[in-house]
């Protein structure tokens, strides 16, 4: 069994809206894919489940996403027991149903039950109206109303129990009594977001109510909720003069809009309408203020719709049919009502009949409407039929409504594109200008399409400077990245704008006199503050859109020094601000400035003129930069150094910044050293400590030029520093000389120590100091002692420098030990003499052996080499008495022998063997082969200490020595 839910459209007498094709609202026949036996006599919508309660008892729970599963489900009693289902109540989630039959007999199913229970506590209520909890409970009902036929107002708390002695309703409580006749609507919502303060709508035939306060506590079902309420709040009534007991009477609420998520809390304001004798009466639940007097507010707002405008066709006569309106229902926009077999839709802000369809046919009875309140879907049922009342973009238009009824606010939520938004945008800001509200209207045209150059001209003929300002703000913020020329002069507007405006509250400040009556000097003060902080967060958010020459000229020409240097800080311009500082000789300004830069660019160009102006904070500056490359400082340095000649090293910037660079940079540059070298050189001091100091650390390889070094100390009279350079360098000739030219003995005897691998050097340079020591002595005999530092001066090295006049006495010891040694370097010589003549005779008697000299070869002695006997051919024999074949030694010689020997003796062999040479010449060639192959053995000289990285037993031998 299954609930075919077709497209088959009902053609009706549809009115089109605006030129649009497809109507607002289209009623489509939702065809049952099952016979029943009964009638519909109930139905129900809510959270996309229908219920539909037939006329045999049995009801029928569908889910719409999947219709072909369908609940079949019958009351506990039969029909002729409990009566004809007569109303169904389903609460927004589809998790509640409340089941009221003719006989008063009410039942309650949960969504998760397919077996009705009877609530006892209410057989013989008839119930008219049921208004849930607000918070939308699934597991229990929670407190809710109950309207009775009667007039009686009811607070019900149902729990579902699996256990039988436990009864359904936790709760039931009567809380009011209406002498107007049934409760015909009931309505509870929240307000302020809190659960505690509620209120009540309720609706008879011929009154309206409108409640408002703090409900109590037992949220549990342990007491009542609403009885504080309902004894201590008085409602606002609305009532009609002339009431019908038989015409219908409803109350409907709007669903949530499609866009709302299911169980939010609900703080959007919902529309209501009240169906009476008279017509419907709608409005919007306003939600503040939350107080006892809302509802005078809520029924102030509201109009009323009457019966003969409703049942009117569009040219406003009255068609035939029925006067009654059978039922309603609320859209978000719209009254839907049901006129006998019409379905009539009408726009309930402009109160026009929307489209009108003939549903029914003849003989056919409609049961009502139901509104799915979560899925914003609508439903007409008739004892046979559903028919489904789909709404079709129907907001399209209520922007436009808005906007034609001055409800500018609500307009703008509901225009949709930007071309609607600026056309309801571009209204509201001419609505605000005829009521004076210049700024308000400046954001307004800003965000809409009236044309820029209308708008700006017609502020600034009202003299609406602050205006044009908020205008061109939000119409910078409106136009597109794209537009860059757009965007770039209506920025370069505003910085004329923001700079006028300063200029005017700074005179208004200055003169002390009043902008108008209400604004004294104070306001202008704070006035002033917050257009300079608006320019600030305008020039920083926009700074990409503007021109920087353009902003700069536009700012300087108002001579806004704060504002010009806040818009180059905000860029990053930080070349202009030190420039800025610069010109005006603010060093003070420009440290600041330069404190917080990374460019080491900023440091390069302007380091020479802080350098002469604030040195020592620009040296403490440049020592926290460690990225800077010393080099590109020198020139700064250097003209430091020239404007402050006579400044001592210790204070000395320039010289601080180099020390810096070279001890804790460990700069290599030469460029870095010889700068350093300079600026010591040249200081009017004659303290040379600190430039020696520097000399000796760099040590034997230094970093600096020692010719330009050397120049510099020469050029500016560096004595000591001089003679260091000297010595550096090797040139101790030199540094002795110039030492001594400047009476410094005691240094140039330290220097000529130096030498002390060359003695010859070092007694030349000795000599020297020597010939400065005696002639400037007073006494002989200190400067011998002087002398005796150097053991290479003998005295009679120093004799020639005494003066004629010196008397022996003086110096007779040192002569005395002088002549000693002399007498005991003879008596050496002549005892290595006489060494030498018995070294010689003993050579000589060695030679004259030679030729007596000779070797015994036994019998049987073999070659050393072939292991053959010796005697077999020619041979050589040595004094270690190892003997060699003479050909078996050749080849030995020839494999150790280099390249030329072993050449040589190939040649000679050949000239032998071949008989190349005879008589004299042949013995010398023999001879001179004799010499190449036999001069040593080749078993204990030269040879055999070749042949020590070569086995004892060669490849492929029988190894002999096997054990």
């Amino acid at each position: 069994m299954a609930l075919d839910l077709t497209d088959g459209f009902n053609p009706a007498n549809e009115l089109q809206a605006n030129g649009h094709d497809l109507p607002i609202f289209t009623v489509e026949a939702a065809q049952l894919g099952f016979s029943v036996t009964a009638d519909f006599v109930a139905a129900q919508v809510a959270n996309d489940v229908m219920i539909l309660a037939l006329s045999n008892g049995r009801i029928l729970r569908i889910d719409l996403n999947r219709p072909e599963d369908i609940d079949d489900i019958d009351l506990p009693k039969k029909t002729s027991d409990v009566g004809v289902i007569r109303r169904m109540f389903l609460d927004p989630t589809a998790s509640h149903l409340l089941i009221c039959t003719s006989l008063c007999e009410n039942y309650y199913l949960h969504s998760q039950s397919r077996q009705p229970r009877p609530l006892g506590r209410l057989r013989g209520v008839p119930i008219e109206s049921v208004a849930w909890n607000p918070a939308l409970p699934t597991a229990s009902t929670r407190e809710f109303l109950i309207g009775a036929s009667d007039g009686n107002i009811y607070e019900a708390f149902i729990e579902v129990s699996n256990e039988f002695y436990k009864k359904e309703v936790k709760h039931l409580k009567s809380l009011h009594k209406l002498p107007d006749g049934p409760i015909t609507g009931l309505w509870v919502d929240n307000l302020d977001g809190r659960s505690d303060l509620r209120r009540v709508v309720i609706a008879t035939q011929s009154r309206l109510f409108h409640l408002v306060g703090k409900t109590g506590t037992g949220h549990d079902g342990s007491g009542s909720v609403y009885s504080r309420l309902f004894e201590s709040e008085h409602p606002i009534i609305h009532e009609i003069s002339r009431s019908s007991t038989t015409a219908h009477s409803s109350l409907a609420i709007s669903p949530d809009p499609r866009e709302t998520e299911p169980y939010q809390d609900r703080q959007q304001e919902k529309a209501y309408a009240w169906l009476s004798s008279q017509g419907i009466f709608h409005g919007t639940l306003l939600r503040s203020p939350a107080e006892q007097t809302l509802g005078s507010k809520v029924f102030a707002e509201s109009k009323t719709l009457s019966r003969a405008q409703i049942i009117s066709d569009a040219s406003g006569k009255k068609k035939a049919g029925p006067d009654n309106i059978d039922a309603m229902a609320l859209t978000q926009w719209h009254i839907i009502c049901l006129l006998g077999g019409r379905v009539v839709t009408i726009n309930r802000l402009t109160g026009q009949t929307i489209s009108e369809h003939d549903v029914l046919k003849g003989g056919q009875r409609a049961i009502g409407f139901a509104v799915d309140m979560q899925k914003y879907t609508f439903w007409l049922f008739t004892g046979q039929e559903v028919f489904e009342i789909v709404p079709n973009d129907e907001d399209r238009n209520i922007w436009r409504i808005l906007m034609d009824s001055q409800h500018f606010e609500v307009a703008l939520q509901q225009a949709r594109g930007q071309d609607q938004k600026e056309t309801v945008a571009a209204a509201y800001g001419d609505y605000m200008t005829k009521k004076g509200n210049w700024k308000e209207a400046a954001a307004l045209y800003g965000n809409s399409n009236k044309p820029f150059e209308d708008v700006a001209l017609r502020m600034i003929d009202n003299n609406q400077h602050d205006a044009l300002r908020s205008f061109l703000l939000t119409k910078l913020a409106a136009t597109k990245r794209t537009a860059t020329m757009q965007r770039m002069m209506i920025g370069s507007w505003l910085i004329e704008i923001f700079m006028a405006k300063l200029n005017s509250l700074d005179d208004t400040i200055g003169t002390r006199a009043e902008l108008s009556e209400s604004l004294n000097t104070t306001e202008s003060q704070k006035l002033l503050q917050s257009v300079r902080k608006d320019f600030q967060e305008f020039a920083i958010r926009y700074k990409n859109d503007l021109d920087k020459r353009t902003v700069y000229d536009i700012i300087s020409s108002h001579g806004r020094e704060e504002e010009l240097l806040f818009y180059a800080n905000s860029i990053n311009d930080y070349q202009y601000v030190l420039s800025y500082w610069v010109q005006r000789e603010n060093w003070a300004k420009v440290l600041n400035v330069l404190k917080r830069q990374t460019d080491p660019e900023a440091f390069y160009r302007y380091s020479t003129v802080l350098m002469t102006h604030a040195p020592q904070e620009t040296v403490e500056i440049l020592m926290r930069h460690a990225d800077l490359k010393p080099r590109s400082l020198i020139p700064a340095l250097l003209e430091y150094s020239r404007s402050n000649p006579n400044e001592p090293n210790v204070k000395n910037q320039a010289i601080r910044y180099l020390n810096y660079a070279i001890h804790q940079l460990n700069s290599k540059d030469s460029a870095i050293h010889n700068t350093l070298v300079s600026i010591y050189a040249s200081n009017p001091s004659k303290d040379e400590s600190g430039l020696l100091s520097y000399l000796q650390a760099q040590g034997d390889e230094p970093r600096y030029d020692p010719d330009f070094a050397l120049r510099q100390c020469i050029q500016h009279h560096r004595t000591l520093s001089c003679v260091h350079i000297y010595t550096s360098m090797g040139q101790y000739l030199q540094a002795v000389d110039l030492a001594l030219s400047h009476s410094e003995v005691e240094l140039a005897a330290v220097i000529a120590d130096r030498p002390i691998t060359n003695p010859q050097l070092r007694k030349r340079l000795w000599l020297a100091v020597a010939r400065k020591v005696i002639s400037q002595s007073d006494g002989i005999k200190s400067a011998i002692e002087f002398l005796r530092r150097c053991e290479l001066l003998k005295i009679e090295d120093l004799i020639p420098f005494f003066p004629d006049f010196v008397v022996i006495d003086d110096f007779r010891e040192e002569i005395c030990e002088a002549l000693e040694d002399y007498s005991r370097s003879i008596d050496d010589l002549k005892r290595e003499m006489d060494e030498s003549s018995q070294t010689a005779a003993n050579i000589k008697m060695d030679i004259g052996a030679l030729d007596h000299r000779y070797a015994i070869v036994e019998p049987g002695e073999k070659c050393y080499v072939c292991g053959l006997p010796l005697l077999s051919r020619q041979f050589f024999v040595f004094p270690c008495q190892h003997a060699f074949h003479s050909d078996c030694m050749g080849r030995k010689v020839l494999e150790q022998a280099g390249v030329g020997k072993s050449a040589r003796i190939k040649e000679l062999q050949l000239q032998i063997h071949k008989g190349l040479v005879s008589g004299a010449k042949r013995e010398i060639v023999v001879a001179e082969l004799d010499s190449l192959v036999a001069s040593a053995c080749i078993l204990c000289s030269d040879f055999a200490i070749k042949q020590i990285d070569e086995p004892f037993i060669a490849e492929g031998e029988t190894n002999e020595w096997v054990l």
